[in-house]
């Protein structure tokens, strides 16, 4: 199995192999990224959820403890803003909470731009290693003549085609997921924004007034 692998990648050339190499790239940056939005709380909603609705019962306490040192986005995020909301002025505290809010974003999108940059570089590999075996294969036909087997040529021009196949195959998926992962950070970004935007506008208990 792996001779037969190898000599496939071997009637394509360098390029073949480049572009083998970027499939698997892509494969691993696809798990990766989909282990580090799982680790990240990305799909977890109930507990930002559930603080929110103890926030609005005034039991700040309660809210906050909730969400102390729990990994997922949401409720980082949601914690800084409540623990600015209960220490720092309003403006100031809308400020901060849009400060973890990009912060968090920014987390959803580690990774992404080696994805994009898959996605544009592995058609052009594919491509110029299509260039490189139709040159080969003219340049065989220019030293052959009229002696030329049409069946070698043939063979010479489908292997040549190879990478610019393979190169969309492996573009493709990795276009696929980044457009994926971008639409989630986009969720994302506007699950924060409601739950800021909600926060902010539910009044402070009595003892923390003056802290506002």
């Amino acid at each position: 199995m792996l001779t037969q692998i190898t000599e496939f990648l071997n009637r394509g050339g360098p390029a073949l192999w480049a572009i083998a190499a970027l499939s698997v790239l892509t494969l691993a940056l696809i798990l990766w990224k989909l282990w580090t939005l799982w680790r990240l709380g990305l799909w977890r909603r109930s507990r930002a959820e559930e603080a929110l609705s103890l926030w609005a019962k005034g039991d700040t306490g309660s809210a906050t403890s909730l969400l102390a040192n729990r990994p997922g986005l949401r409720a980082r995020t949601l914690h800084a803003a409540m623990q600015a909301r209960l220490t720092l002025p309003d403006l100031d505290a809308r400020d901060e909470a849009a400060r973890h809010a990009r912060a968090a974003l920014q987390e959803t999108r580690t990774g992404l731009r080696a994805l994009d940059l898959v996605v544009t570089i592995a058609p052009l590999i594919g491509l110029l290693g299509t260039v490189l075996g139709m040159i080969d294969a003219f340049q065989a036909l220019q030293e052959t003549g009229n002696r030329a087997d049409p069946a070698a040529l043939a063979g010479g021009i489908w292997e040549a085609l190879l990478t610019t196949a393979a190169g969309m195959g492996v573009a493709i998926p990795a276009s696929i997921g980044l457009s994926w992962f971008d639409s989630l950070s986009d969720s994302l970004a506007h699950d924060l924004e409601d739950l800021a935007t909600r926060l902010f506008t539910l009044p402070l208990p009595a003892e923390n007034t003056r802290a506002a």
